[in-house]
Order: structure tokens, then C-alpha cells, then sequence
């Protein structure tokens, strides 16, 4: 544990943000989870929107930081890819 009061209010302030940021990321997942179980349920429709909410939310946490934007453009990517493989059978 930190002695010195700077060092206590940073670790407070530490715990907070990884909370936080912790809340935020199971949200995007929970978001891209729900895009792809409706492409796997065969539902076009359905997995569209689903993927059109997942874009925010995953556009938001690289604005945050919390993921690189790499990742966030080859998880968007291969929904994308998921849901029009679905609109062409």
C-alpha cells in the first residue's frame, strides 16, 4: 500500500478507472456477441442491426483506448464480412 497521500489518491483513482474501463469493455463484447450469435442464428436482418450497435460501442472504446484500432477494424471487418456472406445465400 502507498505511504504517501499522492500515491493513496492515485491508487484509488487507478482502482476507479480499471473498474470503469472494465465495465465498458463487457459491454463491447456483450455487443459483438450478440452480432455474432444472430449471424449464427441465419437471421440477415436481425444480425445487421445487431452489428450496426456493436459499431459504436466498439468505435468508442478505441476513442477510449481500451483497444487498439486494429483489432476494432478486423472485429468490424469480419462481422461484416459474416453478415454479408448471410445476405448472398
Amino acid at each position: 500500500m502507498a505511504n504517501i497521500k499522492s500515491a493513496e489518491k492515485r491508487a484509488r483513482q487507478a482502482e476507479k478507472h480499471r473498474q470503469h474501463n472494465a465495465a465498458l469493455r463487457t459491454r463491447m463484447r456483450s455487443a459483438v456477441k450478440k452480432a455474432i450469435k444472430a449471424v449464427k442464428s441465419g437471421d440477415a436482418t436481425q444480425a445487421a442491426d445487431a452489428f450496426k450497435a456493436a459499431v459504436p460501442k466498439i468505435d468508442t472504446m478505441v476513442s477510449k483506448g481500451l483497444i487498439h484500432r486494429n483489432k476494432a477494424a478486423r472485429q468490424k471487418s469480419r462481422l461484416n464480412k459474416s453478415i454479408k456472406a448471410l445476405r448472398a445465400n
